[in-house]
């Protein structure tokens, strides 16, 4: 991939669609036609116009460019592609934090139980049970 000016930024830094049209060898007017081609994109945009891409935006953009251009689908064929495991995957997310929350609610309830109240062990329970949270919510729009 080509270098890009965003190096130093953290991953979960915003990109300018020059930076992400830099890393993913795509020019900036193909990314300004994804976004209406596909609903799933929807960079952030500021005064003037401006976008930022979100992390999770540079990723389906990375899937779009892969299904298009290395695995030969057609526009309407990565849309249906993207719709579909977009399905499944919003699904499977709210599978596993449902299994992982009871799993945090049992070892909450041991915790408890073992030393009165332990609440060093709650507060890692209540930081997964969190994460897990936050995680369901980027998955299932």
């Amino acid at each position: 991939m080509a270098t890009t000016r965003a190096a130093g930024k953290s991953a979960t830094a915003f990109r300018t669609i020059s930076e992400v049209s830099e890393e993913l060898e795509v020019p900036q007017h193909v990314l300004r036609f994804w976004e209406t081609k596909f609903t799933l994109l929807k960079p952030l945009k500021r005064a003037g116009g401006r976008r930022y891409y979100r992390p999770e935006d540079i990723e389906l953009l990375r899937r779009i460019r892969s299904l298009l251009y290395k695995d030969g689908y057609t526009i309407k064929g990565a849309q249906k592609l993207l719709r579909e495991g977009r399905g499944r995957a919003a699904e499977k997310a709210s599978e596993d934090a449902s299994e992982e929350s009871q799993a945090a609610a049992t070892a909450a309830s041991a915790a408890v139980q073992a030393d009165g109240i332990d609440r060093s062990a709650l507060q890692e329970i209540l930081q997964e049970l969190e994460g897990l949270r936050d995680y369901v919510a980027r998955a299932v729009p």
